[in-house]
């Protein structure tokens, strides 16, 4: 075992701050240890070794010596935060239509949804905080609320840039009246929970057999041009051997589908128990998988430009007229420098974002296409692969959480999105 560097966690159980470390073992996997005076050691693989870890976090500082000592107690956005707010998460029910094996939110739960004047509040200081944020409506299922279109509506006229809605699909597939209203309302994004292209996938899951109700979602959202991201959340022997066919659907959906958001699993909300070491599915993992089901090359996969380097990639590619994507992204070409929230945020938005409709495109595609096409295929026929590898209580490092750009509107305050969520284990 080789020491990389030194960074802090919390214990798993208690949550106290503690000193961690990274280390690499004989196989290139690296572990996070750190040990609790009261609950004992504890040691999480947090890369595989399927890619070179040093070379995806070149340039990467380690966590300087004292800062991070109060995270995430009491979390907000302090002073060691690195930062700012790319997009903002607000709740806007508890509760939801599926009871899900894995929630972050543990939503379902039986309670009254905040009123809709508290939220217009919140939105308003979100807006005023956070200089014209994407703002995500999520829950529980933020599509229960009959009102989610007057609040998106209010979102913009209060100056949000972007909006966007945290989904599962069921009422926007049952529902096309309801689509259309926050069409007008609006609405930039729809975030679509969408775990794998067969059925057995989501009765694993989400408890029921989905996928025409995805796929429904996913038509009537690009039939009123709004922006849909596919969301699958990745897990270990259920749906990992599925990544490659789930991004070719994607392409063939495109343009209406804009992209797929992978998310490999976590354990907290309604899953707070760690797994063992070797069901762990870490984010080189997954660009391997990725890889290796696709053909695209490794070198597509850029880290975060915006966050850590470990929590997450992007990759853009353009869908040709065989289904095939062509990489626009490479970490050969490409300078690693991090964006300011404000290039990051227009940067999602506008590949996430239903484009405006055009002319259709009659020209044949090849590889010396003319730049007219380029641009046209740019904007109609791209598709964006990412990724974000949210934090437990188990894995969570201080390094990456203080430069967090996704955040959660809490009761006035903003905080990281892993902070927010944490849940502590039952040993």
């Amino acid at each position: 075992m080789n020491h990389i560097r030194s960074t802090r966690s919390v214990c798993p159980v208690c949550f106290k701050n503690l000193p961690a470390e990274l280390i690499t073992d004989s196989v290139g996997a690296v572990w996070l240890e750190k040990s609790c005076p009261e609950h004992g050691f504890f040691s999480v693989p947090i890369w595989q070794g399927t890619l070179d870890f040093e070379q995806w976090c070149l340039g990467t500082d380690p966590l300087p010596e004292a800062c991070g000592l109060e995270c995430p107690t009491n979390c907000g956005i302090c002073a060691e935060h690195e930062t700012g707010t790319c997009c903002t998460l607000l709740e806007v029910t508890r509760r939801c239509n599926l009871r899900c094996r894995y929630c972050f939110a543990d939503g379902g739960q039986n309670t009254k949804d905040p009123p809709a004047e508290e939220l217009r509040a919140a939105i308003r200081d979100i807006a005023a905080r956070c200089e014209g944020p994407l703002l995500q409506f999520s829950g529980g299922e933020p599509t229960l609320r009959d009102d989610l279109p007057d609040l998106v509506r209010y979102a913009r006229e209060a100056g949000c840039s972007y909006t966007q809605i945290n989904t599962n699909g069921i009422r926007l597939a049952e529902d096309p009246e309801y689509v259309k209203k926050l069409a007008d309302a609006g609405l930039d994004i729809v975030f679509l929970q969408f775990d794998g292209t067969v059925d057995g996938i989501y009765e694993v899951l989400r408890g029921a057999p989905l996928l025409e109700t995805k796929l429904r979602a996913v038509r009537l959202c690009s039939e009123a041009h709004i922006g849909v991201t596919l969301v699958p959340t990745v897990v270990k022997g259920v749906n990992d051997g599925d990544l490659g066919t789930l991004v070719k659907l994607a392409a063939s959906l495109a343009p209406g589908v804009r992209g797929v958001h992978f998310q490999p699993v976590s354990y907290f909300g309604r899953y707070p128990t760690s797994p063992a070491s070797e069901d762990r599915y870490t984010l080189d993992r997954l660009m391997t998988d990725i890889s290796d089901q696709t053909g695209i090359p490794p070198e597509s996969f850029l880290p975060s430009r915006c966050d850590h380097p470990l929590c997450g990639f992007h990759s853009r590619f353009l869908v040709m007229p065989d289904g095939s994507l062509r990489p626009l992204t490479s970490v050969t070409h490409t300078a690693r420098t991090r964006g300011s929230v404000r290039d990051n945020r227009e940067y999602v938005a506008r590949h996430w974002s239903s484009p405006s409709p055009g002319p259709h495109l009659t020209k044949d595609l090849s590889d010396d296409m003319d730049f007219d096409t380029f641009l046209y295929m740019l904007r109609h026929g791209s598709l964006t692969l990412s990724a974000m590898a949210f934090q437990d209580a188990m894995n969570l490092n201080v390094e990456r959480l203080r430069r967090c750009s996704l955040h959660v509107y809490d009761a006035g305050k903003i905080m990281p999105f892993c902070s927010k969520y944490l849940s502590p284990y039952n040993l």
